[in-house]
């Protein structure tokens, strides 16, 4: 109880601080000056640029935006997929036990892997602009690169925390260890790596629209030169096609995954597979299956070291590994989601092909010159004494952006993803058992219908652009910075959130109802102790992301440590952005390490 106390004590104090840094209580924050273009911008919503030649325009743009995401997202994954498998413990474990007993090896893999995910996909798309100049195999390496790091990291953690029964006992029964971790890991994880790469793709569409404003290219370039020029029906037009494009592959993407079975983006705990195993202990010491405890900590019984549990001998042992993978039924044969895979396997050619990468620039002599001509001068010299305290400066203030952003958009996502729930207002829902009551169904479907729009908007507008829009009213600082990250990971959190309700189990809560409970008592004492702390892990989780995106707040001068970054690229000072990029590292890093104790102490 202290430790919990203790934890929410840092974090009160964690946001009361980053308010003060924000200068809410010092300085005027508001630009009056700029409410008139504020409305401007807001009354060209309602008639936005319709002309067939914009329209034309504003298709193609969706369209490569599109290309771009389907692009990265496929190499992203293969990345992905091998870097996860070398980043994971099991795999260690099992394929090269002794090479896993003498030193942690993966540790070191996701060491070097957290690098690259560390830098935002817009800080590569810049530095590839410089190498590769505008071409659309910047925006697709952009993507790929971070991404590919982000999916190793997360499908390395899928691996590790799936049951190895299955495995062990392929093992005992003589199967190469490659083959039984294949043939025994990979189809209990499929569903978990196949959500979570739906999810990524979603990403990966809103990185697109982000990477057309350094020139890549699609929606992100197009509403930057319309907001240039302060075209504003022109910045809607573009602005509704960004959020068409988002509502269609979030539809597409949970529709499809609501076949499959894995209605969750980001389910990736192995708890609902460790309760779907009985597991026995046997009177006799030398006659026990891995308990989950055992699992979890990945004790393996054929490694150097001794471990306190042994498993079934011979044809016992196989015989409970057969039964163990029988009880995961693969989903039965559906011709839509065939239909689906198919047309998404013809989505990726014809993307290469649409956006024509010209990946031969990879080998270029040209390529390898600039390469090295770039890493010449990234040899970080001496800094002194004002250039470090500037450093630390602005270091803390990017810090307080990141907690303010996900402090507001944690809050604002739990309030609107219940009614953005379809088994909440709705008739029939947990709050409203009314089958029949036409009224209330009308508001109730207007209002989920609402809330959902809203998130979506949130989340389909790019943050810089976001971010653009809030300094016509408030003063360059970190707090439009702040506001921008949270409006849109609002939109994002909003609806993993909506999905976390959705998703409950239901029979503890028709319990409460079956005895009469109230709506509000049913609300406080049921859904809350249920959702609440999946709420907390998807916010950490996300927080990990905001302090990666205030470098490109900070691009478009919403201070912090981006800020002084777009002055250090404009004026080519590459020891400069070394250490910048050094102090962005070391930042995720700590968010990284204090998101993850607190996400395994939820679990």
């Amino acid at each position: 109880m202290n430790h919990k106390i203790t934890w929410r004590l840092i974090f009160f104090g964690a946001i009361t601080l980053s308010v003060y840094q924000a200068g809410l209580f010092k300085q005027e924050l508001v630009n009056l000056g700029g409410l008139p273009t504020v409305w401007r911008f807001l009354r060209a919503s309602v008639k936005p640029e319709l002309s067939a030649e914009f329209v034309h325009l504003t298709l193609d743009a969706t369209v490569t935006t599109l290309a771009y995401a389907v692009c990265g997202t496929f190499l992203s994954i293969m990345l992905g997929l091998l870097g996860g498998l070398l980043s994971s413990q099991v795999w260690w474990l099992t394929v090269f036990p002794r090479w896993a007993g003498q030193q942690p090896i993966w540790l070191g893999i996701r060491l070097l892997l957290s690098i690259p995910r560390a830098i935002h996909e817009m800080i590569w798309g810049l530095l590839f602009v410089n190498i590769l100049g505008l071409d659309p195999l910047t925006a697709i390496l952009a993507i790929a690169i971070p991404f590919g790091a982000i999916v190793a990291k997360v499908f390395s953690e899928i691996l590790d925390e799936t049951p190895r029964q299955s495995l062990m006992a392929l093992l005992a029964a003589g199967v190469a260890p490659p083959t039984a971790l294949i043939y025994s890991l990979i189809p209990q994880a499929f569903l978990n790596l196949l959500s979570y790469s739906f999810y990524r793709f979603e990403c990966s569409i809103r990185s697109a629209a982000v990477l057309g404003i350094i020139g890549a290219g699609g929606l992100g370039y197009q509403i930057l030169l319309s907001l240039q020029s302060l075209r504003y029906k022109q910045l809607w037009t573009l602005f509704y096609a960004l959020f068409l494009l988002n509502g269609a592959v979030d539809i597409s993407s949970a529709w499809l995954r609501r076949r499959l079975g894995c209605a969750s983006r980001l389910d990736l705990n192995a708890g609902k597979l460790l309760n779907r195993t009985r597991v026995v202990e046997k009177s006799s010491p030398d006659e026990k299956i891995f308990s989950s405890s055992s699992i979890k900590e990945g004790y393996f019984p054929y490694t150097l070291h001794p471990t306190p549990y042994t498993l079934f001998q011979g044809r016992r042992q196989e015989a409970e590994g057969r039964r163990y993978l029988e009880s995961f039924s693969a989903p039965k044969s559906d011709p839509l989601v065939k239909m689906t895979g198919l047309m998404v396997l013809l989505l990726v050619p014809f993307s290469f092909w649409y956006i024509g990468a010209d990946f031969s620039k990879l080998w270029s002599l040209r390529t390898m010159q600039l390469l090295r001509d770039a890493f010449s001068g990234l040899l970080l010299s001496e800094l002194d004494r004002a250039q470090w305290q500037l450093l630390l400066n602005l270091s803390i203030q990017t810090l307080a952006m990141s907690i303010l952003a996900i402090a507001m958009a944690g809050v604002g996502g739990i309030l609107l993803s219940f009614p953005a729930a379809h088994n909440f207002f709705l008739p029939g829902g947990l709050l409203n058992p009314n089958h029949r009551d036409r009224n209330s169904g009308f508001w109730a479907w207007l209002t989920l219908l609402l809330t959902r729009s809203i998130l979506l908007l949130c989340r389909a507008i790019p943050t810089p652009i976001w971010a653009l829009v809030l300094l016509f009213v408030l003063f360059p600082g970190i707090l439009p910075g702040a506001i921008a990250l949270g409006l849109h990971n609002l939109g994002i959190l909003g609806r993993l959130m909506a999905e976390v309700t959705e998703n409950l189990d239901q029979r503890p809560l028709q319990a409460l109802k079956a005895q009469g409970t109230p709506s509000s008592l049913l609300f406080l004492y049921g859904v809350l102790p249920l959702t609440l702390p999946r709420f907390l892990a998807y916010i950490f989780y996300r927080w990990e992301v905001c302090i990666r995106e205030t470098v490109i707040v900070g691009l478009v001068g919403a201070g912090g440590l981006g800020y002084l970054l777009r002055e250090q690229l404009s004026s080519f000072d590459y020891q400069g952005v070394i250490a910048t990029l050094g102090c962005f590292i070391v930042l995720t890093f700590i968010v990284d390490g204090v998101s993850g104790a607190v996400r395994k102490g939820l679990r």
